[in-house]
């Protein structure tokens, strides 16, 4: 199989890691993004002129950040999330189809759809359903990213269905890094929701792993093995900096903040095993969140 790899939404933060990662393993690296630059094209371009030739691989990580806390929950800026999702993974099929060359497409999903329920740990076997706008937005994202059963006969394609992305650098982790190495970090809420995670260097090995593995195809949880709670990782978090844990942002203005829609996505979070990573043979790098906050305070 061809190393090259095209990614969509690449310079953002876990599209440069991701693409840092293959670079340094060999591969042939093209971005898709809004400006033009070294060694990536832009959106219009693709749809215009479809794949760069030679490109075997493609992974689509593009998507409005949802917790952007400097964007108050709008009807603009909620179609800017589900537009950024849809339009994308649609782009990326078209463009699949008019090339001959591509093994495997690869599209980041979350994991809304997955409904929280105390007594469950789901696996990629499980029913998903749209039950509010993030699942269903899901559920869609899922849909746009099918390929046609003529293009799918020759095309692998992987759902990866994520978690909270771990990484010093961007993310969640980034906006909350401040407070907690200050001694003022806490839990969200009640914080004995769940709080699906992986981290960013097993997220980035997952999608080498999936690329390289051929019998891996359909829907793949991107999720760290280990199931924990917002309170257990906040309080693990605020360990590896050596601080305390005893600051609690209410639900109320929680949801004052990020809006009746988009705070479930701190405020529940259903129990998921990523049983086809696990049962196929990857080994995460940091399977705790231990290991995980550990890494990302320079203590590994």
């Amino acid at each position: 199989m061809g190393k090259h790899t095209l990614i969509g939404g690449g310079t953002g933060f876990i599209g440069s890691h991701l693409a840092k990662h293959l670079l340094e393993r060999d591969y042939q690296v093209t971005k898709v993004s809004r400006l033009p630059g070294r060694k990536s094209i832009t959106w219009h371009k693709l749809q215009k002129d479809g794949l760069p030739s030679g490109v075997t691989s493609v992974v689509n990580l593009a998507g409005e950040n949802v917790l952007n806390p400097l964007h108050p929950w709008t009807e603009g800026f909620k179609q800017n999330v589900w537009n950024s999702r849809i339009n994308s993974s649609a782009h990326m099929v078209k463009a699949i189809q008019k090339s001959h060359d591509v093994e495997v497409y690869i599209n980041i999903i979350g994991v809304s759809h997955y409904k929280p329920n105390e007594l469950k740990i789901y696996s990629e076997q499980d029913r998903v359903e749209g039950y509010d706008f993030l699942s269903n937005l899901c559920l869609e994202w899922e849909k746009a990213a099918t390929l046609p059963e003529d293009t799918a006969r020759n095309t692998r394609t992987i759902k990866l269905r994520t978690g909270l992305v771990i990484g010093r650098e961007g993310g969640l982790i980034r906006a909350i890094w401040r407070p907690f190495m200050m001694g003022l970090g806490g839990r969200l809420g009640s914080g004995k929701q769940i709080l699906p995670w992986i981290h960013l260097e097993d997220l980035c090995g997952l999608i080498q792993y999936c690329i390289e593995n051929k019998k891996i195809e359909g829907p793949v949880n991107a999720v760290a093995p280990e199931i924990i709670t917002n309170e257990e990782f906040s309080k693990t978090f605020a360990s590896a900096f050596n601080r305390p844990c005893v600051f609690t942002m209410g639900e109320t203005m929680i949801k004052f903040l990020y809006g009746d829609e988009r705070s479930p996505l701190l405020l529940n979070g259903a129990k998921i095993h990523p049983d086809k990573a696990s049962s196929s043979g990857f080994r995460f790098q940091y399977p705790t969140v231990k290991a995980a906050c550990m890494e990302m305070v320079g203590k590994e």
